[in-house]
Parts: C-alpha cells; sequence; structure tokens
C-alpha cells in the first residue's frame, strides 16, 4: 500500500515524507485527554445525585438571593444539608458552596462576597478566620497525565485566626496555618507557617504578623499612618 505513519508534520519534513512518494501520510498524534472515559468515582459526591440537585437548587434560589442581614438563615440552610457550622458564622450570600456536607467553619468566622469553598473534598475553617471576597478554596482537580482526566479531592484546613485577602487561591491539600495572613491574590500551594504573612504567586513568606505594629486609625475608621 505504499503507507507510511508519522508522529507530526516536523517528523514528515524530517524523513522528507512527500505525498507525491507514498499512496498515503497518516499522522499519529498522541492522545492527552479523552472526556468520554471520564468517570466520577463511586460516593465521591458523598451524597446521592437527588441530594445534590436539591441543595444546588436551595442554594440558588433561597440561599443567594436571602438579604445580607440574614446570616441566621444561611447557616441555617447549611446546616439543613449537614454542614458544621459555628457560633455567629457571617457568610454573604453571594458565597458559593459545592457540597455542605463537607464542609465545617468555626465560631465567629466569616466568609466574603463571591467567595468560592469548592468543597470536594472536606473544608475546615477554624474560628475567628476571615476568608474575603472573591477567595477560591479549592480541594479537588484533576490528573493531567491520565487520559481518563481522572478527578481527585484533598482536604483543606484553615485554621484559627487567619486572613485570607481577596482573591486568594487555596490549592487541595494545604493547610494554611493559626494566624497565618494571606496578602491579596496570594496563590497558597503549600502549608504556611503559624503567625506568618504570605504574598505573591506562589506565596512566599514575607514576614511575620507580631512584628507588625498597630496602624494610626481613628474612631471613625480612617487611617492615617499610610
Amino acid at each position: 500500500m505504499n503507507i507510511v505513519k508519522v508522529t507530526s508534520k516536523t517528523e514528515s519534513d524530517r524523513l522528507k515524507i512527500h505525498p507525491q512518494r507514498y499512496k498515503e501520510v497518516i499522522f499519529m498524534t498522541t492522545s492527552f485527554q479523552k472526556l468520554r472515559t471520564f468517570t466520577l468515582p463511586m460516593g465521591f459526591r458523598g451524597r446521592n445525585a437527588v441530594v445534590v440537585q436539591l441543595w444546588w437548587v436551595v442554594q440558588a434560589l433561597l440561599f443567594h438571593p436571602s438579604p445580607q442581614f440574614l446570616y441566621g438563615w444561611r447557616r441555617f440552610l447549611l446546616r439543613l444539608f449537614g454542614a458544621q457550622i459555628g457560633a455567629d458564622v457571617l457568610i454573604r450570600p453571594s458565597a458559593r458552596v459545592t457540597y455542605p456536607w463537607k464542609l465545617e467553619i468555626g465560631d465567629h468566622s466569616q466568609i466574603g462576597d463571591g467567595v468560592e469553598l469548592y468543597s470536594l473534598g472536606q473544608i475546615t475553617i477554624g474560628k475567628n478566620t476571615v476568608i474575603s471576597q472573591d477567595c477560591y478554596i479549592c480541594t479537588g482537580g484533576h490528573d493531567p497525565a491520565r487520559e481518563d482526566f481522572a478527578i481527585y479531592q484533598q482536604p483543606v484546613i484553615i485554621e484559627d485566626e487567619v486572613w485570607l485577602a481577596a482573591q486568594c487561591f487555596v490549592m487541595p491539600g494545604v493547610t494554611v496555618r493559626r494566624g497565618s495572613f494571606c496578602k491579596v491574590r496570594s496563590l497558597v500551594t503549600r502549608d504556611t507557617c503559624e503567625g506568618a504573612i504570605y504574598a505573591g504567586s506562589p506565596a512566599r513568606k514575607t514576614g511575620d504578623r507580631r512584628d507588625l505594629s498597630p496602624l494610626m486609625i481613628d474612631e471613625k475608621g480612617a487611617r492615617h499612618d499610610a
């Protein structure tokens, strides 16, 4: 048949393969991912499909549209679906929770506007912790080396008295230690140290909260030392 198989146009040129010399040139390409082979592991969501869909409907119709001041209502809805929510936790209505039965939040913590709690795996948030607006807490991903695009989950632990400033991204499997402060848009790829300050992408330690001096803030909340 005078057929040749190559892996790329570059290889075709290198071997001086020309269509007029061969009846057919077949380009063999590497398959990186075939989503038709993707399957969700048994019990991956932690609840059956009916409960999952019901939560998403409740979140869309009852959680998100609720007025900001109805923090107790949103705590109630999360607890109704298995979340462990401590006393006086403040969760803004625009925050999103994938699977509430995989979520634990300690007393007096605050979850800001647009926060994504992507709880494919367990998310544990300690007491007196602030997750500022548009942060993304990620507990899952896919294996880029596997053709079936296998999904996985890894828990994230955010300990007491942590502050994640706006738009921080926390990777699966990370533990953010007590008192850590991650500045705006930090990409947290590994465990932090207690009381440390982090910044950047990826986030690197830039200081310690114990060394900070209090800001000059007047009774009206205006800052004067900047």
